[in-house]
């Protein structure tokens, strides 16, 4: 059931930022912002943990999933160092994502071979 949550609720998200896609004049760049924005809201509500708890990849792997980690991280951050914790937190949560997609990023760079379409 773990696995049918998570594909359902990841799905649910991927549709409404397809939807923004096919239905606004929202750039791509800014449905990822606005997916990011979201979760930090959903996450500082605490609204987005119950999800985290019901769907687990389903909702952190998104976009918003980010969010939420980044909001949680300035949480914890601030709960342990005071205001510090504020500039710290989020990077702290989310030093291990962004350092796995800096990596791979680099990979694919090294192993690609780009050129034109023509």
């Amino acid at each position: 059931m773990e696995y049918l949550n998570a594909f359902w609720v990841g799905g649910l998200i991927c549709v409404i930022g397809q939807l923004l896609i096919d239905l606004t004049k929202l750039t791509p760049a800014r449905i990822m912002v606005l997916f990011v924005t979201s979760g930090v809201a959903l996450g500082a509500l605490g609204l987005y943990a119950p999800l985290v708890e019901f769907a687990g990849c389903g909702a952190t792997v998104p976009l918003t999933g980010f969010g939420w980690a980044l909001s949680e991280g300035v949480r914890r951050a601030v709960a342990e160092e005071g205001f510090l914790g504020v500039f710290t937190g989020g990077l702290t949560a989310g030093a291990a994502g962004t350092a796995a997609a800096t990596f791979f990023g680099l990979l694919a760079a090294l192993v690609a071979k780009p050129r034109d379409k023509s």
